[in-house]
């Protein structure tokens, strides 16, 4: 055997040897007689993402979800599950300023965290009190209850379309929100008649929906629609002025007026103004200075402007009745009502947009509808012709401001 081939090939790994030797004695020596090593190559499981729900690691825990049944108890709910120690006597004890146990609804969601074992100990119950709050009762240590909410998801969506019979209707034909119809009932009360929508009518609108784990709960802002009605334009861009954020057309002129178009939400007109209608009951024609809406007993009736009461009666031919003095020029009438709003009565002041009473079929009628009537200084007016002042434009020290979001807002409109 060559031993001079074979030193010639150990040599150098015995010097390698004891020169690792010398270091890590080195190393020992600074430290204190701890080694550091680094561990990344075995720490990749803690690397790996943590799966969480309502902030609880889901992989450490039994996850089992449910709905409240009708009339079932939330304290006698959790007492099905393996509860700690005294955690049942907590929770029954359990002050109801941060949740009152009572207040429970059948069919909301709950979710239970059980210990991953043969045991399966009960640690957190969480009950879905809305969409985005929920109440978590943790039973880890002693009882600790508290409320949170869900994350809410803003997501900016736009809808475009063509009037064919309704606002409401245009847009459950493009599974757009149909919440959607009813803001833009709102921003548009006082400039549109949403019952005397015309086929050729169109809407544009950019606006913000919000969502929580994925699902849309509600609608967020309106940030600019554009409604042809009528061969008319109507435009609304939000502005804030004085504090106060409203919608103002193209010439910055204020959507709020004094009055609203119509004091029902979702109606349509069965009759006119008129000076000589037949009437469906004493079949004689005489005049009907008002405008008939027809729609569904109990629907609200809302005040279509700021007064005060000045008549609530039964009358043979009105039924049950109000009347509203708004200012020294313009009173208002609503007829045939089922009953009266919460808080009505003679002399009571209200706001625009509350409810007075709701939708009847009292006195003289043969259906449920509104029989709503307008008088300026006294006298009866068609309440489809009356031109309610708008509120305060956008003043002149804030227009440079209007211009610039007016502008984008336009801008954006064009895109879609």
């Amino acid at each position: 055997m060559n031993y001079k081939k074979i030193l010639i090939l150990v040599f150098p790994l015995f010097l390698l040897a004891v020169g690792a030797f010398y270091y890590i004695r080195n190393l020992a020596d600074n430290s204190g007689g701890e080694i550091m090593i680094s561990a990344e190559a075995d720490s990749l499981d803690a690397q790996l993402p943590v799966t969480l729900m309502y902030g609880i690691p889901v992989d450490s825990f039994i996850v089992q979800k449910g709905k409240i049944k009708r009339n079932q108890n939330l304290s006698d709910l959790i007492r099905e599950f393996n509860l700690p120690e005294g955690g049942y006597n907590r929770l029954v004890t359990m002050k109801s300023d941060v949740f009152d146990l009572r207040k429970i609804r059948a069919g909301n969601d709950y979710t239970v965290f059980l210990t991953n074992d043969s045991l399966q100990v009960l640690k957190y119950f969480v009950y879905e009190h809305s969409p985005v709050e929920y109440i978590l009762f943790d039973f880890t240590d002693s009882l600790d209850v508290s409320r949170n909410e869900k994350q809410i998801t803003v997501v900016e969506k736009t809808f475009t379309g063509k009037i064919e019979t309704s606002l409401w209707n245009a847009i459950i034909k493009q599974n757009a929100n149909p919440m959607l119809a009813i803001e833009l009932s709102e921003i548009y009360a006082w400039s549109i008649d949403f019952f005397g929508l015309q086929p050729e009518d169109s809407i544009s609108v950019i606006y913000d929906e919000h969502y929580v784990d994925s699902i849309p709960i509600d609608l967020g802002r309106i940030s600019v629609a554009y409604f042809k009605h009528a061969g008319a334009e109507f435009f609304a861009i939000p502005f804030t002025q004085d504090s106060i954020e409203s919608y103002f057309d193209i010439e910055g002129n204020s959507l709020r007026k004094a009055f609203l178009k119509a004091p029902l939400r979702f109606s349509r007109i069965s009759s006119r103004y008129s000076y000589s209608r037949l009437h469906p009951i004493l079949k004689i024609r005489r005049p009907h200075l008002g405008v008939d809406y027809a729609a569904p007993a109990g629907t609200p009736v809302q005040a279509i402007g700021d007064g005060k009461i000045v008549k609530k009666e039964y009358t043979k031919g009105g039924g049950y009745m109000l009347k509203i003095k708004h200012n020294s020029i313009y009173t208002t009438a609503y007829l045939h009502l089922s009953g009266y709003g919460k808080g009505i009565s003679l002399g009571s002041y209200v706001k625009q947009g509350d409810v007075i009473g709701f939708v009847g079929s009292t006195g003289l009628s043969t259906g449920p509808h509104l029989d709503f009537r307008f008088y300026k200084n006294g006298s009866p007016v068609d309440p489809l012709k009356v031109e309610a002042p708008p509120v305060e434009p956008v003043s002149e020290t804030n227009w440079a401001a209007f211009d610039s979001i007016k502008a984008e807002a336009l801008n954006r409109l064009k895109a879609i």
